[in-house]
């Protein structure tokens, strides 16, 4: 199929599937006689892979890995479960950060009092004032990679 075909198969957009392949989680697909790329079931499969793994909130470095154990199929799948247990860390902990934040946002919105002016906003004082913010470590953001092997 094309590349138009297999992004209308997985709903993943064009642009996205060449960046997988650029980037090495999808195989470059064979050409046909025209030259235009000619993808097949094995690349079906492997997006529809990436992209459960991206439902999960998955970064690259761990789909990397889990295709990677993936092509071990004898192997043992401790080093599976053990990927999958740094990755539920760290959605632990965006959840923490994510409750914080709706504290903040929840003390931001009581801070308005209902007058009609937005001089008077107390948002937006809060907003131009230091207000408790919720405390973001680089390695807790979801920038990908941010959170794979070795870094909780």
């Amino acid at each position: 199929m094309k590349i138009g075909e297999l992004a209308k198969a997985t709903a993943i957009p064009v642009e996205t599937i060449r960046y997988y392949e650029k980037i090495g989680l999808l195989p470059e697909p064979d050409r046909d006689t025209s030259g235009y790329r000619a993808y097949r079931q094995p690349h079906l499969d492997r997006l529809l892979f990436i992209k459960r793994c991206r439902n999960l909130d998955m970064a690259q470095e761990e789909i990397r890995e889990l295709i990677r154990l993936a092509k071990q199929p004898e192997a043992d799948c401790s080093e599976v479960d053990a990927l999958l247990a740094r990755h539920l860390v760290h959605v632990r902990e965006r959840l923490k950060e994510l409750a914080s934040l709706e504290q903040t946002l929840v003390r931001l919105q009581a801070a308005c009092s209902d007058a009609g002016t937005v001089r008077e906003c107390g948002i937006l004082d809060g907003l131009s004032t230091e207000f408790e913010t919720p405390r973001t470590d680089d390695h807790h953001n979801h920038v990908p990679g941010t959170h794979g092997p070795g870094q909780g």
